[in-house]
């Protein structure tokens, strides 16, 4: 306590001093004065502060747009910790669509059996990518849709005059003769073998200083690489490479990618060339664009470039989204040729905002080329309409492109309307000097994407001579059996199962799917097979049974007549017609009867697993695939020598 009170003696009693001077008590209103003005600007900034803080953390989401090209894995990251599936995941992956233009010649050697002797000579291939919705036209004429015609049969075999590709080019037409080793009457002395353990002698010695590429035959039968060693470099290495076999741990399950993707939905660009001077509206309007959002994005450029005009050389990229069936425009860059000006986008708020230039395109230093722009939106036509109408612009001619249409029939809804990702690549053979197709060409390789699924088929030649066309795993583009002997032209107005019947009003099975057409419809034949029965069958009236492979059977009932020639024991090609639509025997109207039949038990035509059509084994698959590793090689190399670009009539 004395040692308190002498400490506060030693500080003295004089008044406190302030800043002017001045002694005594300090004014409370100077206190307050500082202390307000003190606490706003501590206020401000910190205010500052944190919105550059909120700014980086937001990594300007709030100014840019999200590209289109992320969008996805922002939402796949947004959702991991949730465990739902995001809706971006159900989006086919961003895709810019090429120029219509891709047209080029080779020259590929071919192989042709004639006779005894394989002929192999240089024969001119055309290669085509098209974009569908390119907006091509045609003056030529072409067949309107009809769905029999595309489903019926062909009529003769198809024989191929083109060979198979050869694989190694040659200078000049090359024969040459193949005939089997004397192995009867050659002399040889058997004794000079080597053993097993001689063998793995030699390629224990040898073999460790082989190098990559290498090759040294000391064996004809298979030895295991692991008998050499336990390092797994040993195992899947050069030795393993060498002997042609892939080492692989059993108990593994494959799962197929889901595929199931929402065709409807996407993302496009389409690249909007600038040959003269023009209002940036009308340059949209004349693309096709003249909504709203075109309109908004105008305005936007508009007012960045303070000019509502730009100069021929312009570019205008745009990037256009679709969902469900509607589409606007989301970003659009502005280029002069190929140096990028400003890119606009818009954001999570609906604003137009400025936007980075998104990832670099190719196409836009052909921008000024002769193609037709491909269109993202807009009135475009049907499958059908648009696959002739590409096809006689490239110069596909018609026999071809009917071809074409019944490769894809199985697989493409020809009546449903094109969207902007849709193109189809082909390969034929023999063109013209234009490097059109010719009276001798032939389709070898097609490539159909429609709705984000891609279907791709390879023509190969049978032993007999006739071809057909098989997809990269060697089945047939046909299918087995159709579901609907009337496609196109009808709707069905009973189902499989129980129920009253319309006329006896008792509660029975019906057997089959009824599909109402008018009267006098061809009927076609489901698959190729032999007629089992055709004449009366009481409440079916007139009706015609098929036998065809593997127990399976069709049936036809209520028919008006049947087609010429369909007698017991005649053999059946699969869309040929067999009768017409009728309304015999207990019937309500005109319709056909439609029932499948396994073993002699009806099953539902509509929800029965059929099998695939013809599938290549054996020899005949392993030829098929060098066949197609062929094909697949030609068609990935790059521009050379000997590859030109037709010009496009």
């Amino acid at each position: 306590m004395q040692d308190i009170e002498l400490t506060i003696a030693g500080m003295g009693e004089e008044p406190p001093l302030i800043a002017d001077g001045r002694a005594g008590p300090p004014d409370r209103r100077e206190i307050s004065a500082r202390w307000l003005s003190g606490t706003f600007l501590t206020g401000l900034t910190s205010s500052v502060l944190m919105g550059v803080a909120l700014f980086a953390a937001l990594d300007g989401r709030e100014q840019l747009a999200t590209p289109p090209e992320i969008a996805r894995q922002i939402a796949v990251a947004h959702d991991a910790g949730s465990g739902e599936k995001a809706k971006t995941d159900r989006l086919s992956p961003p895709r810019a669509v090429a120029k219509a233009r891709d047209k080029r010649r080779m020259e590929v050697s071919t192989v042709t059996k004639v006779g005894d002797r394989d002929v192999v000579r240089m024969v001119p291939f055309v290669e085509i990518k098209m974009a569908l919705a390119a907006g091509h036209t045609t003056s030529r004429p072409y067949p309107p849709f009809n769905p029999l015609d595309i489903f019926a049969e062909d009529g003769a075999t198809q024989t191929a005059t083109t060979g198979l590709i050869y694989g190694a080019k040659v200078d000049s037409e090359v024969s040459l003769k193949t005939i089997d080793f004397p192995i009867d009457t050659a002399n040889f002395d058997e004794k000079g073998g080597l053993s097993a353990e001689e063998v793995e002698k030699i390629a224990r010695t040898a073999g460790a200083g082989l190098t990559d590429g290498d090759v040294r035959v000391e064996a004809l039968h298979y030895v295991d690489p692991q008998r050499f060693g336990d390092s797994e470099s040993l195992a899947n290495g050069p030795l393993a490479a060498q002997l042609g076999v892939h080492i692989i741990q059993e108990n593994v399950s494959i799962a197929q990618k889901d595929t199931d993707a929402d065709s409807s939905e996407g993302f496009a660009e389409d690249l909007i060339p600038f040959t003269e001077d023009k209002d940036i509206v009308k340059a949209f309007a004349d693309a096709g664009y003249t909504e709203d959002d075109a309109k908004g994005m105008s305005d936007a450029i508009a007012k960045l470039l303070d000019t509502p005009t730009l100069k021929a050389g312009s570019i205008l990229r745009v990037g256009v989204e679709t969902h469900d069936g509607k589409s606007r425009i989301v970003r659009t860059s502005v280029y002069d040729h190929t140096r990028h000006l400003l890119t606009i986008a818009l954001d999570d708020h609906q604003q137009y905002v400025p936007a980075d230039e998104p990832a670099p395109d190719p196409e836009i230093a052909t921008a000024f080329d002769d193609s037709p722009p491909v269109s993202v939106r807009g009135d475009l036509p049907t499958i059908y309409d648009g696959i002739y109408r590409t096809a006689y612009s490239y110069g596909m001619s018609g026999t071809m492109t009917k071809q074409l249409i019944k490769l894809l029939a199985s697989d493409v809804d020809f009546q449903s309307r094109l969207s902007p990702a849709d193109r189809i690549t082909v390969l034929f053979s023999q063109p013209d000097e234009d490097g059109d197709a010719s009276d001798d060409s032939e389709l070898l390789y097609a490539s159909a994407t429609f709705g984000g699924a891609t279907h791709t088929y390879y023509r190969y030649q049978m032993k007999d001579g006739s071809i057909d066309y098989f997809d990269q795993d060697g089945r047939s583009a046909r299918q087995f059996l159709f579901r609907n002997p009337v496609p196109g032209v009808s709707r069905i107005s009973r189902g499989f199962g129980m129920e009253r019947h319309p006329i006896l009003g008792i509660m029975r099975m019906h057997t089959g799917v009824d599909y109402a057409t008018p009267r006098g419809t061809p009927i076609l034949a489901a698959g190729n097979g032999v007629v089992e029965k055709s004449g009366w069958a009481s409440g079916y009236g007139k009706e015609t049974e098929i036998r065809h492979a593997n127990g399976y059977e069709t049936v036809y009932a209520h028919q008006s007549a049947f087609a010429s020639g369909m007698e017991p024991g005649v053999h059946i090609r699969q869309g040929q017609v067999i009768g017409y639509v009728g309304s015999t025997g207990l019937s309500t109207g005109p319709h056909v009867h439609f029932e499948i039949r396994i073993n002699g038990r009806p099953v539902d035509p509509l929800r029965v697993r059929l099998p695939v059509g013809h599938t290549l084994k054996d020899k005949d698959l392993v030829a098929f695939k060098k066949e197609r590793d062929r094909i697949d090689a030609l068609l990935k190399e790059e521009n050379n020598g000997s590859m030109k670009v037709a010009s496009q009539s």
